[in-house]
């Protein structure tokens, strides 16, 4: 009957493949011994790695690594900008044109702006680095690339409208060192950061503008077109965050300090930051997270005094300002093969009050898309 079972192929047709294997591992049963050393061959499981390990990806210096781990990261943060603003109002065409020109009195500089920016786009690609000797501290670089465009309109003397033109830079921007110091671990961790921003960015970028008298002339471009700030910076900052179950909420307050004027006679201003998060991970592979972004600017002081124009964006005093951002994103954790511990996150940015010294241009939206990958050495 057996013979029949398993090697007449007419008979075993019949049958149905998982009854006769259930049949024939019955007579002939695997030894214990044979058992036991075929499951001691097999990988252990992988444990799942936890897309909420990191914080979402807009925030910087958020982690700290154990002794021997090493990190690279890559962040595209693209972000748009259009119309002007003086302090929490939006300002029409006709109440821009009516502003004085600080530097009327120059040769061909009108009394009143006729040049007004109408939207701007800023991109960012960051590339980081981050290294822990030891396991209380863990060093850290980041270099940035930027482009940057904006479309003005410009007015003839007597207000009428003229044509529109454009004007672009791109070039490596300021660059960045720090260190994060390990303060506590286990249910709440927190760590210090200490940091400095190097004046690695070009201030000295130059475009065709188009005049109120239909001219066209290659000027030096405003701060805000400029890739670079020419200052050394002091970067302080401190970080908390818990995880109970799937949820974790993480806080980080920090700031920009400049440290005297670069050698164009001006400074950005200080700027002073706070955000807070909660993210909820539905699974290891996934965690969603929810975030508000404050942040306050002080104006530029001094001048460079090869920026003069018609234009809002000319005068250091309509730079800095007070930004409120609520931001929605993702964090993706690959959990095996090829993807195992690479880490894809995006956010979005949209703001909720921004009270700037005007005119300037406010935010519209901004995004951040990045790319983590951690190993040990």
């Amino acid at each position: 009957m057996l013979r029949g079972l398993f090697h007449h192929r007419r008979s075993a047709a019949l049958l149905p493949a998982p009854f006769a294997f259930a049949v024939g591992a019955a007579l002939f049963p695997v030894p214990p011994a044979v058992a036991a050393a075929a499951a001691a061959d097999d990988p252990p499981p992988l444990a799942p790695y936890h897309a909420d390990g990191h914080a979402p990806i807009g925030v910087m210096g958020e982690h700290v690594h154990g002794a021997g781990e090493i990190m690279l990261s890559y962040r595209y943060a693209p972000m748009w900008m259009s119309g002007l603003r003086d302090g929490a109002r939006d300002l029409s065409t006709e109440e821009t044109l009516r502003v004085d020109n600080p530097f009327f009195g120059a040769p061909m500089q009108p009394p009143k702006l006729r040049l007004v920016p109408r939207e701007m786009t800023m991109q960012m690609h960051m590339f980081g680095v981050m290294y822990a000797p030891v396991d209380r501290v863990t060093l850290m670089a980041m270099g940035m690339a930027m482009v940057k465009e904006m479309t003005i309109e410009t007015f003839r003397p007597d207000g009428t409208p003229l044509d529109t033109f454009s004007t672009r830079t791109s070039g490596l921007g300021d660059a960045s060192l720090g260190a994060l110091v390990r303060l506590t671990d286990g249910p709440v961790r927190s760590h210090l950061i200490l940091g400095a921003g190097l004046p690695t960015g070009s201030r000295d970028s130059t475009g065709e503008a188009l005049l109120p008298n239909g001219m066209r002339r290659e000027v030096r471009l405003p701060y805000a077109m400029q890739l670079g700030t020419g200052t050394w910076a002091v970067q302080p900052g401190l970080v908390v965050q818990t995880k109970r179950g799937r949820n974790s909420v993480g806080g980080q307050v920090g700031g920009v300090f400049r440290l005297g004027e670069n050698d164009d006679g001006y400074r950005h201003g200080h700027r002073q930051e706070a955000t807070v998060w909660f993210m909820h991970e539905p699974t290891p592979a996934i965690a969603l997270t929810a975030r508000l972004a404050g942040a306050r600017e002080g104006a530029i002081s001094g001048r460079d005094p090869n920026i003069a124009g018609p234009v809002p964006t000319a005068d250091p005093d309509n730079y800095g300002g007070r930004r409120l951002e609520a931001l929605i994103g993702i964090n993706l954790a690959g959990q095996s093969g090829f993807l195992r511990e690479h880490r894809l996150a995006l956010e979005a940015a949209f703001p909720l009050y921004q009270a700037l010294n005007g005119p300037q241009m406010p935010r519209t939206w901004r995004l951040t898309l990045g790319w983590q990958r951690a190993w040990k050495l």
